[in-house]
Parts: structure tokens; sequence; C-alpha cells
């Protein structure tokens, strides 16, 4: 009521998460310099923030597809800048969706100038939803399995996929419920620190994961024609496991993940995958800030003595996508996967790969901001990520279209 300038978010002001929008000012003064702000408040209550600033055109209208940003938290024409550059007062912060059910609201101000923010010309809310229309969520606890069902809305016969996170645990749902509402049944699978299952289990069974995939296969609306397979860190270990060593994988993604098994033993039928060499001895922490950089604890992966341990991955019948992150500061996610990209060559299998320069070890759905640093979950500790803002989120639009494309294909 009585605002100089009003804020539009098209086609919607209610999307999904990785939508795309347009985000328009109209009715300032030509030529006029303002601030413009995106304000979101997270379900623990902490602010993270963002802010760029622009010039009105001559017909005093500001459409962010096309103005550039002339200072703030990013510059240049960066139509979604205002989402993927939001950042907390509080370090070490990183924006994640507990609660898939509610959406985050992103409030878009308009302010004044260039200086003050004294004088709010207009504002209005994007609800971004990681939950599409009609997407039912189920809990899930069959057996040992610890998970989260996705349908999407429809008889379908929809492709099926198992959804996993890195080493930090618990059942996070966030990224599953998206790829359901882009029309694919899925299961979040917690298998680390959640309810029942210890932080640091002694030893993972590849029949738990074989137990979600037979939860998976007889569900009605998921196509008969084989599981894909989504997984980050650990995760994406977990999925070039379940994919070499489990029948009915069709398809497997591994985000920032490598092809030989770390940190806890993997135990199938009548053998079992022992763990990487590795030293603890060779992490730096760094003095000030007490940020942990774990890259160098891995014995050398080319030595023989460390071959044990490798996944078989040229075994698979499975088609592979695997993706990392040049400036990934917590491993060595692009030299991990070259190695198995090779194994998987040499032995004529068809895999696709793409590391991108400047993003990180946390590659997540588009418009998540960068965590260059969080603490771990399980360990405690503040753990460097790494990722420049800006390649990050190229990447992590650019990956998502990727997975999503991979899957269709193949499954």
């Amino acid at each position: 009521a009585g605002m100089a300038a009003r804020v539009s978010v098209l086609p919607s002001p209610r999307c999904l998460f990785d939508a795309p929008v347009q985000i328009r000012v109209a009715g300032l003064q030509p030529q006029q310099a303002v601030t413009l702000r995106a304000s979101l408040v997270d379900e623990s209550g902490e602010l993270f923030q963002s802010h760029a600033l622009y010039r009105a055109g001559s017909s005093g209208e500001l459409d962010l597809s096309r103005s550039p940003a002339l200072g703030g938290s990013y510059l240049g024409v960066e139509p979604m800048g205002l989402l993927w550059a939001l950042r907390s007062k509080t370090p070490y912060k990183r924006l994640a969706k507990r609660n898939v059910l509610t959406p985050f609201c992103v409030d878009l101000e308009v302010y004044e100038g260039h200086g003050d923010m004294s004088r709010l010309l207009g504002k209005c809310t994007n609800e971004r939803w990681f939950l599409g229309e009609g997407v039912k969520r189920i809990s899930v606890r069959e057996g040992r399995l610890r998970a989260t069902l996705f349908l999407p809305p429809g008889p379908g016969p929809f492709p099926g996929l198992i959804d996993l996170y890195g080493s930090g645990g618990g059942l996070i749902e966030y990224r599953a419920s998206l790829l359901a509402s882009r029309g694919f049944v899925t299961l979040a699978l917690a298998y680390m620190s959640f309810e029942d299952i210890p932080a640091v289990p002694k030893i993972l069974e590849l029949s738990y994961f074989e137990e979600a995939v037979n939860f998976l296969r007889k569900q009605q609306q998921v196509k008969d024609t084989g599981i894909g397979v989504l997984g980050l860190s650990k995760g994406g270990e977990l999925a070039v496991s379940m994919a070499t060593f489990l029948p009915g994988i069709k398809a497997a993604v591994s985000i920032s993940g490598s092809s030989f098994n770390s940190f806890v033993p993997l135990k199938g039928d009548g053998f079992t995958v022992p763990v990487h060499p590795y030293d603890l001895g060779r992490m730096k922490i760094s003095d000030e800030s007490r940020i942990v950089d774990f890259s160098d604890v891995l014995d050398d992966h080319m030595d023989p003595a460390t071959w044990d341990c490798r996944i078989p991955v040229e075994r698979s019948l499975a088609k592979f996508l695997f993706l990392s992150g040049l400036d990934d500061m917590n491993w060595k996610s692009d030299l991990y996967c070259q190695d198995a990209v090779q194994r998987l060559q040499q032995h004529g299998r068809e895999v696709e790969f793409y590391s991108y320069s400047g993003a990180g070890h946390l590659l997540e759905p588009p418009y998540l901001p960068l965590c260059k640093v969080s603490i771990h979950r399980v360990l405690g500790m503040l753990v460097h990520w790494g990722g420049q803002w800006r390649e990050h989120a190229k990447a992590q639009e650019d990956a998502w279209r990727r997975i999503q494309a991979f899957f269709w294909q193949h499954l």
C-alpha cells in the first residue's frame, strides 16, 4: 500500500525451489539507483540475506534477467543472483531444508539509492517449495529401512530412484522431494546417524541397500525397467557400490564421490570391501578459525597396497554419471572420479563425467547457496568444502539438468 514501486516474480510468486524465476521492478524513476535485497529465515531462525545495486532503465523498469548488478553480493547479469548469493550473518551456516512440507519464503525488497537502505520502495515474497502439487510424502519404517518415499501424482509408471546423502548422516529429503516433483518415484534413504542407526556404524551392509531396492521395485507406480541411484560424497561411493554389487540398478550418479570404499567397511554376500587406508595425522587445521582440511588424509589410491578397497565398478552393467568440483577442498573428488572413469573406459563401459571449475564439494540442487565451510554433523568439526560463489551456482544448475536427463535417458 502506498509503495512507489512494484516488485514481481514471474511466471508466479509460488514455484519449486529449483525453478528459475524472473524478478522485475516497475514504477521507478528513469535511471533511478536502487538496492535490491533478498531475505530468507531458515527453520532454525537463522537469517540469510543478499543484496545488489541496480539502476533502472529509461522507462523506470528493472528486469534482473537483463539488467546488470553494479555491486553488492554479485556483479553483472545474474537473474537468480539474489538467491544463490544468500548468506547468513552467523558464519559457517549451511542452508538446508529439514521439513519439505513447508516452503522457504524469500522476501524481495527494493530500496532507494545505493546507500543506507532507509527508504523502502516496494516488496514481494517468493514462495519456493520442495514438494510439487500432489506429490505424496510417505514415511517408511519397514524392516530395517529408515527412509521417506515420495510419489509423483498420477498412476505412472514413473522411474524409481534411491537418494543418498553423505557421511553427515540423517534422513535428508529435500533433493528427493524435488526429484519426485520432477516425475521420479524417489526414496530418500538414511544409512548413518539416524534414529537407531549409529553415527558411525562398525560396518555397512549391502543387504540393507538391497532391501531399499526391493522395497522401491514393488511400488506399483515404479517402472519395472530398473532402479536409479544418486548419491553425494559417501553416498556417491555407495551409489557406485550398489550399481556394482546389486542386481536391478540400471543407472547411478555419483556427486563428489569415488570408486573405492572409505571409512566404513562394506559387507556383501560372502565378501567385505575394506576401508581405503588413511591417516588422520594428515588433517590440516587452520590456527585461527579451526577449520579442518581432510584432502590429504587418504593414502595414494595409485598404490597397489590400497587396491583391495576398490569397488570393482568395471564389472557393473549399469550406466554411470560422475560429477565433481575442481575446487573441492574436502577431498580430491576429481582425481577419484578420474580413477573410476578410467577403469570403466578401459573395460569398454559407458560413462559420463563432468568436472566443474570453481565448484566445491557440496554440489546441491540449484539456487541453494554455496556452503564453503560448515560443521560436519557426525565429526562435530568445521569442515572446508570449497567452491567459488558464481562458478558453484552455475555448476549446480548444469549438474541438476544433467542428472535428470541422465535418469530419463537410462530409466
